[in-house]
């Protein structure tokens, strides 16, 4: 695959630092990086060096060993796999979202946009697209993993440290800043069932020249898509009328027009599984097989990442430094071919001359019709860039370190989506010959031009490919400081202090040629663009308050400035470490934070679309039927929807504590213990389509139209009238805009461990675990509603627990281990009953050949367990909860140059 490269400013920018960072002899090696360690580093969540990982608020660090060791394919791998993410989120490969080509996490189950994500402590441009449509968030997908440090993970409120967003909690991924040598890196892999196929390459390199310092990395990923079709288990739909490919109603009567003999001729279609299929109201042509023929489970990746950094010592106190990195992705999927239904944009009927029928049309084209089931493929093309420059030391004449930098961030994203045109009516049905009495549109088709099969020419006649163009950014000016205040009997009382000055914005930017008529699609996608400023300054401090007891308090204000008004916030935290002997830490920590309001909720233009699939629980009620086999069920293309934003939004506000033991009685063992509450008021919240029209049903079925949520599920939720004559009783659309209403609390506990067994003759056993089990968590939309079980909702994907825990084996020149991952409960796809608990088992193999070459072996799903879940149909295993792929292998190496 080719792809063209077009650099904004900043990646030309970074793209050359890069290449003045790798240098004509750069080199650099993964395992040598400088053995001697700072007395004192910084930790994520506050900005005062200190001497261990250990404090006041719990960290979880994952090492670039880690990644490899524990079989995590990339960053975002080994995030999402954390004990602490246990937050359902719709990701690359969870099929029509709103961004499907960017990987989010979710720390306790409070969503993306609750998670601060850092890159060396520096805040990255959102994601272009919001999640779900609504909520920004940081997108994890092009982070090289070769110069990985170490990650580490905060969990809880860090505004009065870091600012908005960090209420969950805060994600930091620190990169290495100095290396000597070079490592090429070759890594290949698939599944055993087949399909989703992945290779990568990596280069790595660093040198020292005096006192410049250089780093850089390349890295080429190539991912293959998993179809649906690919899987036995979802290849076809069972259990359920077929997809109708072929199809006349007369709208009048409800009946289908007889078709002949028309559906054997078509017979090879999908696949060759096209049959005649009569239902209640007459016979069509039907195949159970489109849907499945049509969709990526995984999506198709190709992402080129650069990363580079240099570090130049000016004086003995005073260090230059720069850090670049730009990444390019394409992503492909297919999550729906191309389908027609007649007089689409108006009532979907028209009134045919030739029967005098109102009738209704519809066709849904093959891949052997178009040329293959890639010719409709969907795809985006993204950058990624960041630039930072600035410089840090000692300020002179004092003892206080300091940096100040400028960080640069742009991203930006171009969906390419095929669309029908807006000839395609004229291409089934001839020319419109005006309009009745009734302002229905009159034609005269010739049945024969619906029941042939298309050519790829005829296909690409009436179908094109729109293009938007989205795009954030952030700039950030900051200036830290911190150094010893003064002596107390116990120790020196240490201070930093912080401010920084930013502004970012976005846009998003659909294809002009939307509102011109061009395509088969309603007019009205708007631009939605916005910008903010924003100001803080904070302090923080250590207090030795008697030899066993520390207390850390910090302090900071946010003042965002937005759609002609402002919003300031301080927040604040305390913490207090209480080591009664050298081997124990009693912990505790109290800090509120906040999050301004999304820009995607302040700006939103009016936005309409339609949701991948939709559930009318209504009218399965009405009927009868239970979800599961009901035909209103998981219907595709689902509902339409209209989404407006609001400039009244106040901020989110969140308070968080916890309180923890931490027992370590030699280097080789220890365990901790702690309890974390986490609480959101103010919440800012669109509702999901699923909840709401699970509440409009409820809500109807009992009579119940006045109370808050009954009123308001209501009012969002519009259908066509009882006794319309096309359609009656469906969903026309659904309302939906934010609005501060809900509040969320959440709290639980996180167990972790760690003991090391050294033997003689044998090497070293490793063992490690990380258990996470949410206790409670409430809700509620309204002041007026009751509160709601988020654990025993069966709306609720989240997971209750999670527990991942490994053994290595160090001996000699292998490496081996074995990781075991236990995911809770969560609840089945039907909202029926919860699904049984589940365990999946990953292994790898290191083995150092020689000094210089190790090759490794790594097999995820050991045991090529597939999750099965048919309660709610096709595509019959829990989708975003689990992975359809079974059993990945691959094969690693690496060779390292010189250094």
């Amino acid at each position: 695959m080719k792809i063209k490269l077009k650099l904004n400013p900043l990646a030309a920018g970074a793209i050359a630092l890069l290449c003045g960072a790798a240098g004509p002899t750069s080199v650099l090696a993964q395992d040598s990086v400088a053995a001697t360690t700072p007395p004192a580093v910084v930790i994520t969540g506050s900005r005062i060096p200190r001497a261990g990982t250990e404090g006041p608020s719990a960290v979880t660090v994952i090492t670039g060993d880690d990644i490899t060791r524990q079989g995590y394919r990339n960053v975002f791998d080994a995030l999402t796999n954390q004990a602490q993410n246990s937050g359902f989120v719709q990701g690359a490969d969870y099929g029509n979202t709103f961004t499907p080509s960017a990987n989010a996490i979710s720390l306790r189950g409070l969503g993306p946009n609750h998670t601060l994500v850092l890159l060396n402590g520096r805040r990255m441009a959102d994601f272009p697209i919001a999640y779900e449509g609504t909520v920004n968030f940081t997108n994890l997908a092009n982070i090289p993993s070769s110069v990985v440090d170490r990650i580490e993970i905060l969990s809880g409120g860090a505004s009065a440290v870091y600012g908005s967003d960090a209420i969950a909690g805060v994600v930091n991924i620190i990169l290495k800043k100095q290396a000597d040598g070079f490592d090429i890196n070759l890594k290949a892999g698939g599944s055993s069932r087949g399909g989703a196929e992945d290779q990568r390459l990596q280069l790595t390199g660093g040198k020292s020249f005096g006192k410049l310092n250089t780093l850089f990395s390349l890295e080429l990923l190539e991912r293959e898509p998993l179809w649906s079709a690919d899987r036995d288990f979802m290849a076809s739909k069972t259990g359920v009328a077929p997809t109708s490919i072929l199809g006349r109603k007369n709208v009048s009567t409800g009946k289908y027009v007889d078709l002949g003999d028309t559906c054997s001729s078509l017979s090879d279609l999908f696949g060759g599984s096209t049959v005649k299929y009569t239902a209640k109201a007459g016979s069509y042509c039907a195949s159970p097989k489109v849907g499945p023929t049509y969709w990526t489970t995984q999506t198709k990746n190709s992402s080129q990442n650069l990363f580079g950094s240099a570090n130049y010592e000016l004086s003995p106190e005073t260090t230059l430094y720069a850090e670049a990195l730009f990444g390019q992705n394409r992503s492909t999927q297919n999550t729906r071919g191309p389908s027609w239904t007649s007089r689409s944009l108006t009532d979907s009927y028209f009134w045919n001359q030739n029967t005098n029928a109102y009738e209704a049309w519809n066709r849904y084209i093959s891949p052997e019709e178009i040329g293959g089931v890639d010719r409709y493929n969907r795809y985006w093309d993204d950058q990624a860039s960041s630039l930072s420059f600035g410089a840090r030391g000692v300020i002179p004449g004092t003892t206080w370190n300091y940096e100040a930098g400028y960080t640069a961030s742009l991203y930006r994203s171009q969906d390419h989506r095929p669309r029908a045109l807006a000839n395609i009516d004229s291409f089934f049905l001839g020319p419109q010959l005006g309009v009745d009495k009734n302002g229905v549109a009159i034609y005269a088709p010739d049945p024969a031009r619906l029941t042939r099969r298309l050519t790829p020419q005829e296909f690409n006649s009436i179908t094109d490919n729109s293009v938007s163009d989205d795009k954030s950014w952030t700039n950030t000016l900051s200036l830290t400081a911190n150094g010893d205040a003064f002596q107390l009997p116990a120790g020196p009382v240490k201070v930093a202090a912080v401010a920084e000055l930013g502004k970012q914005g976005f846009s998003n930017t659909p294809d002009a040629r939307i509102n011109q008529g061009y395509f088969n699609a309603a007019t009205g996608a708007d631009v939605t663009a916005g910008t903010r400023k924003r100001y803080a300054v904070g302090v923080e401090t250590n207090i030795p308050v008697i030899k066993t007891v520390n207390a850390t308090l910090a302090g900071r204000y946010d003042k965002y400035s937005f759609a002609g008004r402002d919003d300031g916030k301080f927040t604040y935290n305390g913490g207090v470490e209480w080591r009664p002997v050298q081997q124990l830490l009693v912990r505790g920590n109290y800090a509120t934070s906040f999050r301004a309001p999304d820009m995607n909720y302040i700006f939103k233009a009016r936005g309409t679309g339609y949701y991948s699939s939709t559930t009318d629980y209504y009218r399965c009620a009405k009927a009868g039927q239970p979800v599961a086999d009901c035909e209103f069920a998981n219907y595709s293309p689902g509902a339409d929807y209209v989404q407006t934003g609001s400039k009244d939004l106040r901020s989110e506000k969140g308070r968080s504590s916890g309180l923890g033991i931490v027992w370590s009685p030699s280097a080789d063992f220890d365990v901790t213990l702690d309890y974390w509450n986490i609480k959101i008021s103010d919440l800012v919240t669109n509702l999901s389509a699923d909840n709401l029209l699970r509440d409009e049903a409820a809500c109807r079925i009992k009579g119940d139209l006045t109370s808050p949520t009954c009123a308001d599920a209501i009012a969002r939720i519009t259908r066509y009238p009882d006794n319309a004559l096309n359609k009656p009783g469906e969903i026309k659309q659904i309302l939906v805009n934010p609005i501060n209403a809900a509040t969320t609390s959440v709290d639980g506990i996180d167990i972790s461990g760690k003991y090391v067994f050294r033997t003689k003759d044998y090497g070293n056993f490793i063992t490690k675990a990380n258990y996470s089990k949410t206790l409670n968590k409430h809700s509620r939309q309204f002041a007026g509603d009751p509160l709601n079980d988020d654990l025993e909702d069966l709306t609720n994907y989240d997971w209750r627990d999670k527990l991942n825990a490994s053994v290595t084996w160090n001996v000699g020149k292998w490496s081996n281990t074995l990781f075991f991952q236990r995911y809770g409960k969560v609840p089945d796809a039907a909202g029926d009953a919860f699904l049984t608990p589940t365990t999946l088992v990953n292994a790898s193999v290191v083995y150092r050949l020689n000094d210089r070459t190790t090759l490794s072996v790594a097999l995820n799903n050991l045991f090529n367990q597939v999750k099965a879940d048919s309660s709610a149909g096709w595509p019959y295993y829990p989708v975003g909860n689990f992975s359809p792929v079974g059993r990945q292998g691959w094969i690693e190496l690496n060779y390292h140059f010189g250094g």
